[in-house]
């Protein structure tokens, strides 16, 4: 998923004229550069909805681990196996509060990244009005 098109050619004129994208004052081209933010946001209801799915991982883990003790005191592998479930509650957490951090980053790359394109056409604008779209 992209959520920049390809700019061919970009003319001063072309940005911020009254004929809306791509036909300023003197425009002929119709290529701009376009920023979406539905890729930004998608990715970062994702990355919500990995941090929700892990929340209740830990807990059912944990009761799928109940009872394994009992009758089996003294064995080497349960120190084994305590082990590797500690481990994998680690990264179960710190998974999840990636996840968690995560989407809170993209969602304030897609409104960084709008407000940069906007003050960018702003002055683009500013210039074209001053020079007659030249």
């Amino acid at each position: 998923m992209s959520s920049v098109a390809v700019v061919s050619r970009q003319r001063l004129s072309d940005l911020g004229g009254a004929g809306g994208a791509g036909g300023g004052a003197g425009g002929g081209g119709g290529d701009e550069l376009k920023h979406s933010d539905g890729p930004w946001l998608q990715a970062a209801g994702g990355a919500e909805s990995l941090h929700t799915l892990l929340g209740p991982v830990r807990t059912e883990l944990e009761t799928a681990h109940e009872g394994v003790v009992t009758g089996t005191a003294g064995l080497e592998a349960l120190a084994e196996l305590r082990a590797v479930r500690e481990s994998w509650q680690r990264r179960i957490e710190a998974a999840r509060g990636e996840c968690g951090s995560l989407a809170g980053k993209l969602r304030a790359v897609a409104r960084a990244q709008g407000a940069t394109n906007e003050t960018v056409k702003s002055s683009f604008a500013r210039v074209a009005s001053r020079t007659g779209g030249q």
